[in-house]
């Protein structure tokens, strides 16, 4: 069961496999694992203790980062992943980066963005698509229309709480597309960075 898995000079974390989301997209349906992991489907939802176990022995001094993103929604386990943050504030100062669907405020509940302030450096929002209805019919969450806007009010609130935020998008899109995330983002001051299709 993989747990860590490093891509180039980054560890990254492999906390769940439950996603609120069934993007057309998504690397998923047709993998098991990506730039040469191993097998990222989980038997289980690893312990935090199993976690720790893990990060033991890495020597995370020797990284650039860690990336809390694998075959799920890191978000899903929003206070097992902050436990993980401070066990990794204890142990060094590298930098900690979050990729996400963004809809954790959707899936507890409640506001998460202020409950990551001080635990990560840098937050990663799957944009992926310029207005409600093409990312509905694109990514295909579980909240239906409601998921476009909690995204864009989490990716502001963290702005807010943590500063480093940045959207993404597939380089599937067209032009026009991608032209109208990129004016969003500006609109948010928030970086959009392009990604290609693995």
């Amino acid at each position: 069961m993989t747990i860590l898995y490093v891509i180039g000079r980054n560890l990254y974390v492999n906390l769940t496999n439950r996603c609120p989301c069934a993007c057309t997209f998504c690397v998923r349906q047709d993998s098991d694992g990506v730039h040469g992991a191993d097998n990222l489907w989980l038997d289980h939802e690893p312990s935090l203790e199993e976690i720790l176990t893990e990060f033991e022995k890495h020597d995370l001094d020797s990284y650039a980062s860690v990336v809390f993103c694998g075959y799920g929604e890191p978000l899903e386990r929003l206070d097992v992943m902050i436990e993980v943050c401070e066990y990794i504030r204890s142990k060094s100062n590298i930098r900690i980066r979050l990729n996400t669907n963004g809809l954790a405020d959707l899936i507890h509940g409640k506001e998460t963005a202020p409950l990551l302030a001080g635990k990560i450096d840098e937050v990663s929002i799957s944009l992926n698509a310029p207005n409600k209805q093409d990312y509905t019919n694109l990514v295909r969450p579980c909240f239906g229309e409601q998921a476009f806007p909690s995204l864009l009010k989490f990716a502001s609130e963290c702005k807010k709480y943590i500063g480093d935020v940045s959207f993404t998008v597939v380089d599937l899109l067209n032009r026009e597309q991608r032209d109208a995330c990129r004016k969003l983002a500006e609109s948010m001051d928030i970086k959009l960075r392009v990604r290609p299709m693995i």
